[in-house]
């Protein structure tokens, strides 16, 4: 993973929560979390610090995660973690110890973020081995500069994952290379740098699953996980 100092963490981390074409069921699935702008923030966020979340719905974490961290930086009364890591922060500090009185009508809100995932064809990226974008995949990635250009780009994360050939040390390494490759692409189309922010996975999260388990040919097993060599986009912006 690239590393980043926290003020270019804190930067890269204004985002707008609202994807390319996102359906309205994910607006609804979800809640904001508006953390408090105090101390180190342990999920990236967007300029009105409303933490950013992945096509899935899950918060997007910074280098300053911890569960220490999500259970003490506050989204108003309870611990930012409360919804973004419900099952790692301790269920007695996100109830309130007594019922509120009821609180005068909010103004209306905005329209809610949206986010839309966006999943680039792993055969179409890399080879087995490989950092290296095929031709098929730098034109998945016009087209996804093309797209970007037409909102208001916040940021474009993009997360690279390997297969689960080899160490995991080495994986780790090659799925942040492939991550930066998408990166490197990305900005030769015109996409600002400071707009781009990578993440390497290794080979901790197979698409696979079981299915390749009781391949014993090396070159078929190479082939059957194809899938998990893949580099995942995620576009956020606004219209």
């Amino acid at each position: 993973m690239i590393k980043q100092t926290k003020k270019q963490m804190l930067m890269l981390a204004a985002i707008a929560s609202i994807g390319l074409t996102a359906p309205v069921a994910y607006a609804q699935q979800v809640k904001d979390v508006v953390v408090d702008s105090k101390g180190e923030i342990p999920y990236v966020i967007d300029a009105r610090n409303v933490v950013a979340r992945s096509g899935t719905g899950l918060c997007w974490r910074t280098g300053y995660w911890s569960p220490a961290a999500a259970s003490t930086a506050m989204a108003g009364q309870f611990p930012a973690g409360c919804e973004c890591d419900g099952d790692i922060v301790p269920k007695d500090k996100c109830v309130a110890p007594v019922a509120a009185a009821a609180a005068p009508a909010a103004p209306a809100a905005a329209p809610r973020p949206t986010a839309d995932k966006i999943k680039l064809s792993a055969d179409a990226l890399f080879d087995f081995d490989k950092a290296v974008l095929k031709p098929e995949g730098r034109a998945k990635l016009d087209d996804l500069a093309a797209q970007s250009k037409q909102v208001k780009l916040e940021v474009i994360l993009a997360v690279g994952h390997t297969d689960r050939l080899g160490s995991d040390a080495y994986n780790q390494k090659l799925s942040e290379r492939r991550a930066a490759a998408v990166k490197t692409y990305l900005v030769s189309k015109g996409v600002e740098a400071n707009r781009v922010y990578t993440e390497g996975k290794g080979e901790k999260q197979p698409v696979t699953g079981a299915k390749c388990d009781k391949i014993k040919n090396r070159k078929a097993l190479i082939e059957c996980l194809q899938p998990d060599r893949r580099v995942e986009v995620e576009v956020i912006g606004s219209k």
